[in-house]
């Protein structure tokens, strides 16, 4: 389990925050460039990119302090909860926020978590190796399954639409 045990480790992580809020906005700009009907970089989508940066870092600074009581539920509860139950907390409490995060295009956000993720993955690529040919198995289940579930709800859905 991955701990944040010290200030050093929240300032490192700060950085990383604003460098994920450049490449929304890249990103953002660019599907903008592509398709001229797509969400507009405005000043709403700045405030809800702040906003979003202010959760992750309440959560880094909440997971620390957390860390310090020792008890083994908070401690292994990872800081991406934590940043859920903040949102969800401050959303309900400051309804705004919404709208200025709804200013912010799902799409941009999900590029630089997918490339972190790669990223992520190709440094334990010998972790992956050691656990063998079997996760290869269970992966082709997973995607199979997820695909499958997917289009079986689409079916569904289009059929109660009356589109097919």
């Amino acid at each position: 389990m991955n701990k944040i045990t010290s200030i050093k480790e929240i300032l490192r992580d700060i950085p990383i925050l604003f460098l994920s809020v450049g490449l929304i906005l890249f990103t953002q700009w660019i599907k903008g460039i592509k398709n001229p009907d797509a969400l507009p970089i405005t000043g709403n989508t700045l405030i809800g990119l702040l906003l979003l940066v202010l959760f992750a870092s309440l959560a880094l600074c909440l997971k620390f302090a957390l860390n310090h009581l020792h008890i083994q539920f908070l401690d292994n509860f990872p800081v991406l909860g934590w940043v859920s139950v903040l949102s969800l907390i401050l959303c309900l409490v400051f309804p705004k926020a919404i709208d200025y995060i709804n200013a912010v295009d799902f799409l941009s956000i999900t590029t630089p978590i997918l490339a972190f993720a790669g990223i992520s993955v190709a440094n334990r690529l010998g972790d992956i190796k050691s656990i063998s040919w079997k996760i290869a198995i269970v992966g082709v289940f997973v995607f199979l399954g997820t695909y499958l579930g997917s289009a079986l709800v689409s079916q569904i859905a289009l059929q109660i639409a009356g589109k097919i």
